[in-house]
């Protein structure tokens, strides 16, 4: 199974407004950046759509590590509230429905076709990946709002 990295950031000018995304993936030496665009949305939709976008990217079932920011992505995953919010419902832990259902949804299934670990890192800090995608993820935004 091919041993593959994404690393990934979501951006919001304004929460809600527009946003953008980007995943940047690693294998074996070679890069590929995936980014985009959507015109309402929230912070937390555009870091999930990066991590669900660089997932679509791959061709055949990975060992996947993921490089996120977010924590409301990563602690998800990582500290089973997804496992709780599905379980329950798609309810939080205080009976209110989960934001961005689908988007889970979707990411579950493509978790089905691959091995994946998430892995927090400090956001805007030192980590060269997490930075560039930061930037992409604003360039989008910013080519858009010039439209």
């Amino acid at each position: 199974m091919k041993q593959v990295t994404i690393y990934t950031d979501g951006a919001c000018s304004g929460n809600p407004g527009m946003g953008g995304y980007c995943a940047i993936l690693t294998y074996l030496g070679h890069q590929k950046t995936v980014s985009g665009f959507e015109d309402m949305t929230t912070n937390n939709k555009m870091e999930l759509t990066a991590i669900i976008e660089g997932l679509k990217a791959l061709k055949e079932p990975c060992k996947v590590e993921i490089y996120s920011d977010s924590s409301y992505c990563v602690n998800a995953i990582n500290n089973n509230w997804i496992t709780a919010w599905r379980s329950n419902g798609w309810k939080t832990s205080d009976k209110k429905e989960v934001k961005n259902i689908e988007l889970w949804q979707e990411l579950l299934e493509y978790m089905k076709k691959h091995e994946v670990t998430f892995i927090k890192v400090k956001g805007h800090a030192d980590n060269e990946l997490n930075n560039l995608c930061d930037k992409i993820a604003r360039k989008e935004i910013e080519a858009h709002s010039k439209q």
